[in-house]
């Protein structure tokens, strides 16, 4: 406060303003101001006498005083940042529009000082605050523009408040103050153009605002902070399916500069360049071109860093990735098995193993080399193993993914020698119906196509565990859930085509199963007299009713049944 001291004494030095003489009232707000600050520890300097002081010094014409006035709100405000009231801003906005540069550099400092409460930053706002902000952002003065960016940053933080920049002409001043040769200009510039980044309205302002290629071209800058910056507004950017196809066409080394920075030494803009991958691969162009761009050695490198953001971070980007078909030997080439079967261990953060696991049902999908490389990895034994005490995410996603192994005959022998039904019977208790559903569907699968040297399995699991595939078939004959009776006459249509005759007994001699089936196909049968269906297939579009599709699979066991 020493500085503010001596401006209050001071003689007019600059020649560009005549000297004045002091109004009494000047010299009376001088003289109060001087005892006050002599005990500013025990002085509240945003009510009453002090603030009056302050104000006459901000309403005089003397260009000194002014000078005195904002330095003093500089200091107070650096040592005492609390809400305040109309009547303490504004003093300090009308020394924003003041023409001279040491006033105009303290008053932006200490807005942006007050900025930090979140009160403060709404009512600077609805103060008109923004546009004598935006006119200094402009200023040739780099202090000025320092502390006017700094003061936008902060307003910026505050949800209520993003539209209303994003609207006001700040972003294209932003943008060419974030290619400032000061530092400081830029990290405040490119941090207040990322806090525009969290909504799709105000996305779509920066991106009209000319923001993109400034933001891509500094994620060359040597500055963690500003890299740092520039790689999450472009992630949350390409949040945005629109955004997405422009980068694509606008900016051809966004990915090789991404995957650069992803073995950057900074952990956090390591991340973020991972994240915004991971967002721009949700197109199936992107996901080939980031492994064109040499991305899955520096991806499954992360996956099994200590940092676990990182973690996150490469196990979501490479999920996207795995999604293309032509990407699927590729990355389990590139050694992505091992370390995704660890991370469902992972028990700390279960959108980790989440993320691993649809990553290798995705593998799983089209390739039998690549479902026996799975097998081999330990992936389908270490499901087994979770699958009954992960949290409920995690569970549907092995579901899932057994359920996808299951469809591929070439597995299924050595899915039934991991004894994979054990778990999955179990499962179809669960009170979650998604869960049972899947759990369901991954045994019917496993119950299509029984070869002669597989039958024993079928027999094993009849009735054990928890009554076994029996059990199964008959609560879900028995649910009154059209999807879970479909499932049930699936799975039994599945083992009568297996055409063997030991299996085919099984059914045939079980008569709860059997009074099941036939109640159902009697139950559909009415109900299409009853609509007026049976026998008029123009009045509806049969094959798309789930009643009528149940109907034709009880008469297509029952002709089998004889």
């Amino acid at each position: 406060m020493g500085s503010c001291c001596s401006c209050l004494c001071s003689r007019n030095r600059d020649s560009k303003y005549p000297p004045l003489l002091l109004a009494e009232n000047e010299r009376e707000a001088i003289s109060a101001l001087l005892q006050y600050l002599e005990n500013r520890s025990d002085v509240d300097f945003f009510s009453n006498g002090p603030l009056r002081a302050l104000s006459t010094l901000v309403y005089s014409e003397n260009i000194d005083l002014q000078r005195s006035a904002a330095l003093a709100f500089a200091e107070i405000t650096e040592k005492d940042v609390r809400e305040v009231n109309r009547d303490v801003l504004e003093p300090i906005l009308i020394l924003l529009q003041s023409a001279d540069s040491e006033v105009q550099r303290a008053a932006c400092g200490a807005l942006g000082n007050l900025a930090v409460n979140n009160e403060n930053k709404i009512l600077i706002v609805e103060m008109g605050g923004l546009e004598p902000l935006i006119r200094q952002m402009m200023s040739t003065n780099i202090e000025v523009q320092c502390n006017a960016v700094g003061c936008i940053t902060n307003l910026a933080t505050q949800d209520d408040n993003k539209t209303k920049i994003a609207k006001s002409g700040a972003l294209i001043p932003l943008a060419k103050l974030a290619k400032s040769k000061d530092i400081r200009v830029q990290r405040n510039a490119t941090g207040a153009l990322l806090n525009m980044t969290h909504s799709g309205e105000n996305r779509q302002e920066l991106v009209n605002a000319g923001a993109v290629p400034v933001l891509v071209s500094l994620l060359s800058n040597e500055d963690a902070d500003v890299q740092y910056y520039c790689t999450t507004a472009l992630s949350n950017i390409a949040v945005d399916e629109i955004n997405r196809k422009k980068l694509s066409t606008t900016e051809p080394k966004l990915v090789s500069q991404l995957v650069n920075l992803m073995d950057s030494p900074s952990p956090r803009v390591q991340c973020q360049a991972t994240l915004a991958l991971r967002n721009l691969a949700s197109d199936s162009g992107y996901q080939v071109e980031i492994v064109r761009a040499g991305g899955l050695p520096h991806l499954v490198q992360l996956l099994t860093c200590n940092h676990q953001p990182l973690v996150l971070a490469a196990v979501a980007c490479i999920r996207n990735i795995s999604i293309h078909p032509l990407n699927e030997a590729l990355i389990i080439d590139a050694g992505f098995l091992k370390p995704l079967v660890g991370l469902l261990d992972f028990n700390d953060l279960e959108e980790i193993q989440c993320h691993a696991v649809s990553t290798l049902r995705n593998l799983a999908a089209s390739s039998e080399r690549n479902r026996l490389a799975l097998l081999a990895a330990g992936a389908v034994d270490k499901c087994k193993e979770l699958v009954l005490k992960v949290p409920l995410s995690v569970q549907l996603e092995i579901l899932a993914c057994f359920a996808i192994l299951a469809l591929a005959d070439d597995l299924k022998p050595k899915l039934y020698e991991s004894h994979i039904i054990d778990v999955l019977i179990p499962l179809t208790f669960s009170e979650n119906g998604e869960v049972c559903g899947n759990s369901a569907a991954a045994l019917a699968n496993l119950c299509s196509r029984v070869s002669s040297e597989h039958k024993q399995y079928i027999f094993k699991n009849w009735s054990e565990p928890n009554e076994g595939i029996y059990g199964f078939l008959l609560r879900f004959l028995q649910s009154g859930s059209a999807t879970f009776e479909h499932i049930a006459l699936w799975t039994i249509l599945q083992l009568l085509e297996s055409n063997n005759t030991e299996i085919n007994s099984l059914i045939k001699e079980n008569e709860s199963i059997l009074s099941g089936i036939k109640n159902l196909s009697a139950s559909q049968q009415q109900t299409q007299q009853n609509q007026g269906q049976v026998n008029n297939p123009d009045l509806n579009d049969q094959f798309d009713d789930p009643k009528v599709e149940l109907f034709n699979l009880t008469q297509q066991i029952l002709q089998i049944l004889g």
